[in-house]
């Protein structure tokens, strides 16, 4: 029998749980629809990715979809914070491998410790708590949502565990929960004892690096600048059917990064974002830390804009603290001058309201 792939156009919830249960039982796969975007965008993604079905509060209603491989467990739509999003296509063994070794490295206990997913279950942050969960048949908590009360709420009711992104970390008691994991936007050095930091992305499965290393049977490794890694936990193709991994079954990731002597592994950021400026490569993130670290700046983020003298030029574009003005440029220049190379200083600087990020905290750069 053909394996189907169906869409769950539903909130997070025990109904989400049950209807992905029921799919896997039957032999299917699992395309989570995010609930916020507009119905002619859910359109476009169920065309996209091809479902055989869509199931909502409404019921189950048949499309004309293609079917999956045996073995194949979800379909997870990328964040497209560079445009749009893939359908990455995780295993049965991926997702199990995935809650084995997150489970071993955070030393869960099924009769002990229960998990709480408020991140949106439409992409693999939140997904991964529940199908961590299921898996390893530890007690879990679903919101549809983030609130701070209903999680800390939680926290009190029994959730141990919990993955969130910086925003939300800032809104409660850390305290509250034996561990927090932490992804999507840049994570602050001096955060509390017991979160987290973790990289990884859809095609990953979830996070496979804590703290800046690699979980058990994960490889990393650094080619020409980029840093590719082998996983139980990796995608078998994309939607399309296509392939990224290397013959020898390493991921390219696309981002810049570094492994000490040690193994632990430094991410300086995406190569797409590194900006060219009069033959120098500018790092993004270290300049964008080191505007974080300025009294007038609350959110910032680094890009090149072409230029025709640099071939493009270090673009700084900033959300001002509250009670601030940005300074003039050359002030700017000086007060950042201590920490960064000077082809790295940026050459003008943009004021926002607000940056555009996606629902894991992720600055859309293609926005800008």
């Amino acid at each position: 029998m053909a394996r189907r792939l169906v869409a769950l156009d539903l909130p997070a919830g025990p109904a989400f749980v049950e209807a992905l249960r029921r799919a896997w039982d039957d032999g299917d796969a699992v395309l989570p629809i995010d609930q916020r975007l507009p119905v002619a965008l859910r359109e476009r993604l169920l065309d996209e990715m091809e479902a055989s079905v869509v199931v909502s509060p409404q019921g189950a209603v048949p499309r004309n979809g293609r079917h999956v491989e045996p073995g194949d467990a979800l379909v997870v739509a990328t964040s497209g914070t560079t445009g749009s999003p893939k359908g990455v296509v995780l295993t049965h063994d991926a997702v199990a491998a995935s809650a084995r070794i997150t489970s071993a490295a955070l030393g869960v206990d099924p009769t002990r410790d229960t998990w709480l997913a408020c991140l949106p279950v439409a992409h693999i942050g939140g997904l991964s708590v529940i199908t961590r969960a299921l898996h390893s048949g530890t007690a879990l908590v679903v919101h549809d949502g983030f609130d701070p009360d209903a999680v800390l709420g939680a926290a009190r009711s029994g959730a141990t565990l919990v993955s969130l992104v910086v925003t939300a970390m800032a809104r409660i008691d850390t305290d509250a929960f034996r561990a927090i994991l932490l992804g999507g936007s840049a994570i602050p050095a001096d955060r509390p004892p017991n979160t987290v930091a973790t990289y990884g992305m859809t095609e990953t499965g979830s996070g496979i690096v804590y703290d800046g290393y690699a979980l058990a049977d994960v490889g990393l490794r650094v080619v020409d600048g980029e840093l590719q890694v082998k996983s139980p936990t990796l995608l078998r193709c994309y939607r399309d059917g296509s392939n990224p991994r290397t013959p020898d079954g390493w991921f390219r990731t696309g981002d810049g990064g570094s492994i000490d002597s040690g193994g632990r592994l430094e991410v300086t950021g995406r190569l797409a974002e590194v900006i060219v400026t009069g033959g120098e490569k500018v790092w993004p993130a270290s300049v964008e830390g080191a505007l974080r670290a300025l009294p007038w700046v609350q959110e910032a983020v680094v890009i090149g804009r072409p230029d025709p003298t640099w071939g493009q030029e270090v673009t700084a574009i900033v959300v001002v603290s509250p009670g601030h003005e940005i300074p003039a440029l050359d002030a700017i220049r000086d007060e950042l001058g201590d920490t960064l190379p000077r082809y790295a200083l940026p050459k003008s600087v943009e004021r926002r309201d607000r940056l555009p990020r996606t629902t894991l905290g992720k600055v859309r750069r293609h926005e800008l």
